[in-house]
């Protein structure tokens, strides 16, 4: 073992989902870690799993099967049950998984960081790797993001150079742990769009083009039927989740406000955060569960929800005039002639707790924009 000093050996550390996150934990509190690479990790389990304060019910259905049998903080089980009953936490289990980091610890992080996250992963969502990025940024750390089609969900389109994302790593630790100066760790931001294409760039978020913009209007019943998901999986799929996911995961949604978007005869990869605007008005029973909707964004060509990310939007439904504005989860899609992508707002989804039904809203107004990158290089 190499030893920096007394009681200090050299050390890096690498891992995926909790291997990830625990990183971030360990690095901030612990000065003997010399670079880390967390992969598919989190930054908050609010933001993760409580997105617009509703349950996302399809992971902690899984997750909750996974670990029956098992001894659990009483905090989890409860949490599952308060899900289940009404879509939403108390105030004392929330507080507990905010507790659960990295969170804020991220901020004291000082040694270098490759954040490996995944375009598909529908638990630990693009967002939550970003976030990380920006404060470590913020703070003059050393740090790289790359994207790869793979994470908690199933790659459903091209994934690119399987390999992609481990010589990353290796070669981060090359250049971070054993200090080799002559290895090379590539352009600070990389990802793969639906091609299997990698991009490339200096930096994130990218300077911005040209957007694609919808807009439109529709009535959506608020009915449990005809929502989101689940999505088909291939038989040939081989990835090591697709034999459950798909069953947590949105399709195309028979019930739902459809948005074309204009695309013209442009080229351009869409890579960010879509900004959502709502003017609307609706009404809905009483009752204790929470008012959403959930927006996702289809490609009619091969019927797939890009990023197979579909986001909940929360809405006041009193029968008065509201108006909203919010952003979707990232994708990265790369946009050709003759494309064809449309915003749908459903009223349940496969992935997220059933919200309030029974009712119906108006949009008198939908608009939507998708960020596209000015420049990229294609590698």
């Amino acid at each position: 073992m190499q030893l920096d000093r007394a009681h200090d050996p050299r050390m890096g550390m690498v891992g995926a989902s909790y291997g990830g996150g625990i990183q971030f934990v360990t690095a901030a509190a612990d000065c003997r870690v010399d670079a880390i690479v967390p992969t598919i990790a989190w930054h908050s389990l609010g933001s993760s799993l409580y997105k617009t304060e509703i349950v996302k019910d399809g992971w902690s259905g899984l997750l909750e099967t996974a670990a029956a049998g098992h001894s659990l903080d009483p905090h989890i089980p409860a949490a599952y049950a308060e899900g289940k009953a009404t879509g939403q936490l108390s105030a004392a289990n929330r507080a507990w998984f905010l507790a659960r980091g990295p969170g804020d610890l991220v901020k004291q992080v000082k040694v270098p960081t490759l954040i490996v996250q995944g375009t598909v992963d529908t638990l630990f969502t693009l967002d939550e790797g970003v976030t990380n990025y920006g404060l470590l940024r913020k703070q003059g750390v050393t740090v790289s993001m790359l994207w790869y089609c793979s994470g908690h969900g199933v790659c459903l389109t091209k994934a690119g150079d399987p390999q992609r994302s481990s010589r990353a790593t290796l070669a981060w630790l090359s250049r971070y742990v054993k200090r080799n100066a002559a290895t090379s760790t590539g352009p600070r931001f990389s990802f793969v769009d639906q091609n299997g294409v990698e991009h490339t760039a200096d930096d994130y978020p990218l300077p911005a083009g040209v957007p694609f913009t919808g807009t439109g209007r529709g009535t959506l019943p608020l009915v449990a039927t005809g929502g989101s998901g689940p999505a088909h999986i291939p038989a040939s799929n081989k990835d090591l989740l697709a034999g459950f996911a798909g069953a947590i995961m949105p399709s195309p949604a028979p019930n739902a406000v459809n948005v074309p978007i204009n695309t013209g005869n442009r080229t351009g990869v869409i890579v960010g955060a879509p900004r959502l605007q709502l003017s609307y008005q609706g009404t809905v029973p009483a009752g204790a569960r929470p008012t959403r909707v959930f927006a996702q964004l289809v490609d009619e060509s091969t019927g797939l929800v890009l990023g197979n990310q579909v986001t909940p939007v929360a809405v006041t439904l009193d029968g008065k005039p509201h108006t909203t504005s919010v952003p979707l989860e990232i994708v990265a899609f790369t946009v050709k002639p003759g494309a064809r992508i449309m915003l749908q707002l459903v009223a349940t989804t496969v992935a997220y707790a059933q919200p309030r039904l029974g009712g119906s809203v108006t949009f008198s107004h939908v608009g939507v924009v998708l960020p596209v990158a000015a420049t990229l290089e294609a590698q």
